[in-house]
């Protein structure tokens, strides 16, 4: 028996695997788009239509309430400490190798407080639901969510404390995701998992074809950290070889 046959891939959960998948290629559509701004194709504020706006914080959401959903199925029978400190590690150095690149790189300003740094911190805080009853964790995202449009302090406003979302000034930054509203989502997907039972649904081992559609599910970091600079290499290679 080969050792192909000895050790068969695992089953998954495909219906996530294929909902990240899908986020991910919107956030690449939403990262295009912007690019085409960036580089003249299109008006430079097209991604701050009503259309693009939502769609942005559609695909923001969607990757947090995964969050939420993936720290169910991981911690649900305890908290695997281990495997939470490795991937809070490698999300947390993403997310500072975001805000150094972006010092340089980024319109709108350097992102202190982006996507990344928030799915560090509210994996966190995520953890601190994981044992309540779900209808409560719901509560606690409703009332996040809802906090949004509650009342904002100057004593915020410094750059230290941006990442709670309660500043009266937003900063200038590329991408800003603070805790309020955004943790949110997360806790709804910790109730959503519980709720539904998600670890119960059927899982199955993934066809070639499903294999190769859901890779970047299984490599959600990497095509996050390597799209953007990917798309503007080439974007730049265009206008470089197409000028005069």
């Amino acid at each position: 028996m080969s050792a192909i046959e000895s050790n068969p891939p695992p089953a998954r959960l495909i219906s996530l695997d294929i909902a990240r998948t899908v986020a991910l290629l919107a956030m690449v559509i939403f990262h295009f788009t912007f690019d085409l701004g960036l580089f003249g194709f299109i008006p430079a504020d097209t991604i701050y239509q009503p259309f693009w706006y939502y769609f942005a914080r559609t695909i923001a959401g969607s990757f947090l309430f995964m969050v939420g959903i993936s720290l169910w199925l991981s911690h649900r029978q305890g908290i695997r400490w281990r495997v939470f400190w490795w991937r809070l590690a490698k999300v947390g150095a993403a997310a500072a190798l975001v805000t150094v690149a972006s010092l340089w790189l980024v319109p709108g300003g350097p992102i202190w407080f982006g996507i990344l740094h928030a799915i560090a911190v509210t994996s966190l805080i995520g953890l601190l639901v994981l044992r309540l009853p779900w209808p409560v964790t719901l509560l606690l995202a409703i009332a996040i969510f809802a906090a949004a449009w509650g009342p904002r302090f100057a004593a915020f406003d410094p750059l230290w404390l941006v990442w709670t979302g309660l500043a009266e000034s937003r900063p200038a930054m590329g991408d800003y995701v603070p805790l309020i509203p955004w943790t949110a989502p997360v806790l709804a997907g910790v109730a959503f998992a519980r709720a539904l039972r998600v670890d119960q649904w059927p899982r199955q081992v993934p066809s070639r074809r499903m294999t190769a559609l859901t890779f970047p599910s299984r490599h959600s970091l990497i095509v996050y950290l390597l799209h953007q600079p990917i798309m503007i290499s080439l974007f730049s290679a265009y206008v470089w070889l197409t000028a005069g």
